[in-house]
């Protein structure tokens, strides 16, 4: 068993950003909150499904670069190699339940150059073992 609290973990940036309740064994599992006007870069998991469920505010998440707006009670499940964004366009902060699964003990981010309004190209290459 595994009981923590939220008030027991830090942001990545003192008062927004990521912050994990648990890594593993078997999911990764966080809140994630993002201020107004911030955002975070695209990316894609290569090897990890990402969800989330959203308990405050709405967010612009572009998904292979189509924005989707998530609010208060939605959730969203990023499919393995989606790329997706956030950007809070709106007047509130944003906060979310993050999952990540499985847990893996290598990081599995690959990030992407890519900005709203550019042209988005999906690239997937082919594994190697």
């Amino acid at each position: 068993m595994k009981l923590t609290n939220e008030n027991e973990h830090e942001y990545r940036f003192k008062t927004h950003g990521p912050k994990y309740l648990t890594k593993g064994p078997n999911v990764d599992m966080g809140v994630v909150v993002i201020g107004v006007g911030e955002s975070h870069p695209c990316h894609k998991h290569e090897r990890q499904e990402e969800s989330f469920f959203v308990l405050e505010g709405q967010c612009a998440v572009y998904l292979d670069g189509v924005r989707v707006v998530i609010k208060k009670g939605d959730y969203l499940q990023c499919d393995l190699g989606e790329a997706h964004m956030f950007i809070n366009e709106f007047d509130k902060p944003f906060k979310s339940v993050f999952i990540k699964a499985p847990h893996l003990e290598k990081k599995d981010s690959v990030y992407i150059d890519w900005k709203p309004g550019e042209v988005f190209i999906k690239y997937s290459h082919p594994r190697t073992n």
